[in-house]
């Protein structure tokens, strides 16, 4: 071939692993890459469990639900999902302290001036209004109601956003048949060997235990934590983050609900001595878990502790879980891709566990290979990945090391750790002025950090001096009304089981 000539696309595409990953991965290669005439191949043992416990997801998700032309309110029907306005952390900054971070924006700008620079000059003048009363989505939750976000805002205070609950396993599901109507090569069998090329060291089989082998050009890892191609095959090494993130075993539980009129439009996480506990309420169960630090509580005492936090009746087994912070060191090795838990785990605080899926998943068809498999795009798609791990990571590290909890040896050392140097700078610009930091390839908002620094006590000790020129009376008077306005809308929502119900998202049963 001329080196001039470019290659021709990959077409012949094996996953393995199912579940969330798998099947989100397989609909988008078959549906936005089908006319170049890709063929993928799923291997999955339907004698191996998913992890299926991330249940909880941020608004990113309607843009994955939109490239596959897919109604949100017909997911949430067929999932029992429910509309997520937010997460509740309960106790982080301290035993008692409440609060939400929204999926939306606080007050309004005035000119240039952000809201926060107002906000944080009405603090130093004695105004103690909380940030919380600022934000309609906030206000949504505590009232229990839904609305639509206006087509037509009448300013930043009206804008918010919403992502969903659903039930994982279900989600899989209805992927699998989205991408078995498209042509999908489903195998049930377990992997038993991964043949490589004695050269290249690409890989070239998948030996399974029915005795079948399955070949491609290209190879994607869904097979959650044992990473069995990108490291077990390929030796990709992983970056762990135990030293920030101590969390490392997990107990998924799901109850009945102690009302199951009532639906909160939000994701709860209580913090506990040795990590915190997860609520997360769909149409017909409750979705409850306890991420822990083995150093601090053992797994028979953790479990303890989350039956004492159920609502209702056990529905299930409890599901208990490993895990690593971090990262493979290569997302892109040769001709493999991790997509999910086998590119890197994040403990599910935020959300981020399915959007990190949904950005493996853009990044590969922004980058989609020819035969020659140039690295190049390896090398663009492993840097970005990293980043985004990285910024995801320091956000979530930021809710452990601003605590001031009285008690738990975990929580002591999170304020001690030192940090890493990116969120270092970040808090460092933002105590000094109030400046807030945006990296390339954030997944988290100047609102998501102004929410957290005002919720854990990180004080600004300056503001935009432009705020110095709005007159301190005339804020005042506009930020009481505009608080007024925010309650008032908040309570025209609909109870949210009505609001689904109104949507058409309630499911049959």
């Amino acid at each position: 071939m001329n080196p001039n000539t470019p290659h021709p696309p990959v077409t012949e595409v094996v996953i393995l692993g199912g579940g969330t990953a798998g099947w989100m991965t397989a609909a988008s290669l078959l549906h936005r890459l089908g006319r170049l005439g890709v063929k993928v191949t799923l291997v999955e043992s339907s004698q191996i469990g998913t992890i299926g416990v991330g249940e909880a997801t941020v608004p990113a998700i309607k843009n994955y639900f939109e490239s596959l032309q897919l109604d949100p309110y017909e997911v949430m029907r067929a999932t029992n999902g429910t509309i997520k306005l937010g997460i509740e952390f309960d106790g982080w900054r301290h035993e008692g302290y409440s609060f939400i971070h929204p999926f939306g924006r606080y007050g309004i700008q005035a000119g240039p001036v952000a809201f926060h620079s107002i906000w944080n000059r009405l603090r130093a003048a004695g105004e103690t209004a909380p940030l919380d009363d600022y934000s309609l989505g906030t206000q949504l939750c505590r009232a229990g109601r839904v609305l639509l976000q206006p087509r037509e805002p009448r300013g930043d205070f009206e804008h918010f956003d919403w992502a969903v609950h659903f039930d994982a396993g279900r989600f899989a599901q209805l992927l699998r048949q989205f991408s078995e109507a498209r042509g999908v090569r489903r195998i049930d069998a377990r992997l038993q060997q991964v043949k490589l090329h004695p050269e290249r060291g690409h890989i070239e089989q998948l030996l399974l235990d029915n005795s079948e082998s399955v070949g491609g050009q290209l190879f994607i890892d869904c097979s959650g934590f044992n990473r069995l191609l990108i490291d077990g095959a390929l030796k990709a090494g992983y970056e762990d983050w135990r030293h920030w993130l101590m969390c490392d075993r997990a107990i998924a539980l799901p109850c009945a609900p102690a009302d199951a009129h009532v639906l909160a439009p939000y994701t709860r996480s209580r913090a506990m001595d040795a990590g915190w506990t997860w609520r997360i309420p769909l149409q017909n169960r409750v979705g409850n878990g306890y991420v822990y630090s083995s150093d601090h509580i053992c797994d028979d005492a953790a479990l303890t502790a989350l039956r004492s936090e159920l609502e209702g009746e056990a529905l299930a087994a409890p599901n208990m879980l490993r895990f690593r912070a971090g990262h493979v060191r290569k997302f892109w090795e040769k001709n493999c891709v991790a997509i999910g838990l086998s590119g890197g785990f994040l403990e599910p605080l935020e959300s981020t566990s399915i959007s990190l899926i949904q950005m493996g998943i853009d990044k590969l068809l922004h980058f989609w290979p020819g035969t020659d498999l140039a690295p190049e795009l390896a090398g663009e798609y492993n840097r970005l990945s990293i980043q985004e791990f990285e910024r995801v990571r320091d956000f979530i590290i930021l809710h452990y090391s601003a605590n001031a909890r009285t008690g738990g040896e975990l929580w002591r050392y999170c304020r001690e750790m030192p940090l890493p140097d990116t969120l270092l700078n970040k808090l460092a610009l933002y105590r000094a002025r109030g400046h807030l930091v945006q990296y390339p390839s954030e997944s988290f908002f100047d609102p998501s950090w102004v929410c957290l620094y005002a919720n854990f006590g990180v004080e600004a000790r300056s503001w935009d001096p432009l705020t110095n020129l709005l007159a301190l009376d005339d804020l005042k008077e506009l930020t009481r009304r505009l608080r007024g306005d925010i309650a008032a809308i908040a309570h025209e929502g609909s109870p949210h089981r009505e609001f689904l119900r109104l949507a058409g998202a309630l499911a049959d049963s």
